[in-house]
């Protein structure tokens, strides 16, 4: 990120070097004595959770936004489901039969890569969780098409990576849920579902819950494998039970194969227009 060296303002940085260079006293060796900024201690202290929210939203924020990024297609998706060269590995034979859903993830980033590359502007951007399965097909799609995708990674207690496809300055960490899930969707012109778990159901029905209120644009939203998402959720006894209505069930299609993706995202109703996400980006 780029600093700002017109103010006429010593800079925080010479002063973090300046507060190391002092001899060490009692009085210096205080933790008292520490700049604020440069602080963890008082950082992670509970009363300064709101300034982490804070900069857990502007940091990725002002980064996408000096990289040039306009806009973002969301892939959500299982991370256990393996690549078809790896279904042997699969802990179960659905998880091994979901491994085609990986190559769709890839070519539809390929798919959209390719298409977005041609405007010659970062707009449709490929968008992941940044981890392993379906969101390493993603950003994979996207480098092998020869663009950049972005990878929204999150500290979990169990060891976890960013795929290497990620492009690096674009692959960010969080530490807050709800802050990593608002920039999925900030930029979103289009948001599409493959199968997977508790995690892609969190984000599915946030994502959709703001479409229904009105909280979000509706963009083209795309479930991958009907057979999969019929038999996981019962969409039809929902309407039927009037807890929906019928015309929620509008919101999202089912597709199979990232070719059926692109079409769809194309005739969208209102697909000739800017698409953003969330108005104004509030």
């Amino acid at each position: 990120m780029s600093n700002d060296r017109s103010s006429p303002f010593r800079d925080a940085h010479t002063d973090i070097e300046t507060a190391t260079g002092v001899p060490a006293t009692e009085q210096t060796r205080a933790p008292a004595y520490r700049l604020a900024f440069a602080d963890d201690d008082f950082l992670c202290r509970p009363e300064l959770r709101p300034v982490r929210l804070q900069l857990e939203l502007l940091k990725p924020q002002m980064a996408l936004d000096e990289y040039g990024v306009e806009s973002t297609v969301v892939l959500f998706g299982g991370a256990r489901i393996p690549s078809p060269a790896n279904k042997e590995m699969a802990s179960t034979k659905t998880l091994a039969e979901l491994s085609c859903y990986y190559e769709e993830a890839r070519r539809f980033a390929y798919l959209v890569t390719t298409e977005a590359l041609k405007t010659g502007a970062h707009r449709n951007v490929i968008t992941t969780g940044g981890g392993p399965g379906v969101m390493e097909a993603g950003n994979r799609g996207a480098k092998e098409a020869g663009g950049i995708s972005i990878g929204l990674n999150i500290v979990l207690p169990h060891e976890q990576a960013p795929n290497t496809y990620v492009t690096p300055e674009l692959c960010f960490n969080f530490h807050y849920f709800a802050i990593r899930k608002m920039h999925f969707l900030m930029r979103a012109n289009a948001v599409c579902i493959f199968p997977g778990g508790f995690g892609t159901l969190d984000e599915m029905f946030e994502a959709l819950t703001l479409i229904q209120t009105g909280r979000m644009r509706r963009v083209p939203f795309l479930l991958f494998g009907q057979s999969f998402w019929t038999q996981i959720i019962n969409w039809e006894a929902l309407a039927e039970a009037g807890t929906i209505s019928r015309e929620d069930l509008a919101l999202f299609r089912f597709v199979e194969t990232a070719e059926e993706a692109v079409a769809a995202m194309a005739d969208w109703e209102g697909a000739g227009e800017k698409r953003g996400a969330i108005p104004g980006r509030s």
